[in-house]
C-alpha cells in the first residue's frame, strides 16, 4: 500500500482504479445512514458510484483511510483544489463508515491533511462544506480550527431532511493555522 500520510491511528493512501477499491466505496455509500446528508439516505448504486464519485476520487485529492493497526478501511478523507476557486484554496472533506463514527478518526485525518496542506502543499485557505443540520460534520470542522464563513442554499438533486436550512461553509486560513501552532 502506497501511503500518502499517516497519523497515530490512520494511514491514508490514494484510491486505485481497481474493483477492490470500488467495492470499498460501494460498501461505504451503500449505507443509508452514511448517505443521510448526501442523498437523503438513498444508497448509491455501483454504477452511480463508478460513474460519479469514484471517477472523481481517482483524479486525486481523495485518500482511502485505513486503521494503521489492522488495515481496516474506515472511509475516506480529501483535500483538493476546487474548480473556480481562488488559487491556493483547497476543499477538505471526509466520509466514514458508521462503525468509525464518534472515535475521532474524521478529526485526526482532517487535522493531518490541514497540516500537510498548509505546511507542505502550500495552500493559503482551506474550506469545508456540509448541510447546516449535519451537526457531527460541523463539530469536526470546528475541532479542526475552521470557522463558519457563510450559510447558503445549494440546489441538490436529492431531497434531504433539513435542506431548507441550507448549507454552511467553514474556512481556515494559513495565517490562522500558523497562529494556532505557536
Amino acid at each position: 500500500m502506497t501511503t500518502f500520510l499517516t497519523t497515530a491511528r490512520l494511514a491514508l493512501r490514494p484510491f486505485a482504479d481497481t474493483e477492490a477499491d470500488l467495492d470499498l466505496v460501494v460498501g461505504l455509500d451503500g449505507d443509508p445512514e452514511v448517505m443521510r446528508y448526501i442523498t437523503g439516505g438513498r444508497p448509491m448504486t455501483r454504477a452511480e458510484i463508478r460513474a460519479e464519485s469514484f471517477e472523481r476520487m481517482l483524479r486525486g485529492g481523495f485518500w482511502a483511510t485505513h486503521l494503521r493497526d489492522t488495515g481496516e478501511f474506515i472511509g475516506w478523507h480529501c483535500l483538493r483544489p476546487l474548480e473556480n476557486a481562488p488559487a491556493g484554496s483547497a476543499d477538505l472533506g471526509y466520509r466514514l463508515r458508521r462503525a468509525a463514527w464518534g472515535r475521532g478518526y474524521a478529526t485526526e485525518g482532517a487535522l493531518a491533511l490541514i497540516d500537510k496542506g498548509f505546511g507542505e502543499l502550500g495552500y493559503d485557505r482551506i474550506t469545508a462544506n456540509t448541510m447546516f443540520v449535519n451537526a457531527g460534520s460541523r463539530h469536526v470542522m470546528e475541532k479542526c480550527g475552521l470557522s463558519h464563513s457563510r450559510t447558503y442554499v445549494e440546489d441538490w438533486p436529492y431531497p434531504v431532511e433539513g435542506d431548507e436550512h441550507g448549507d454552511v461553509e467553514y474556512v481556515l486560513t494559513r495565517e490562522e493555522w500558523s497562529a494556532r501552532r505557536r
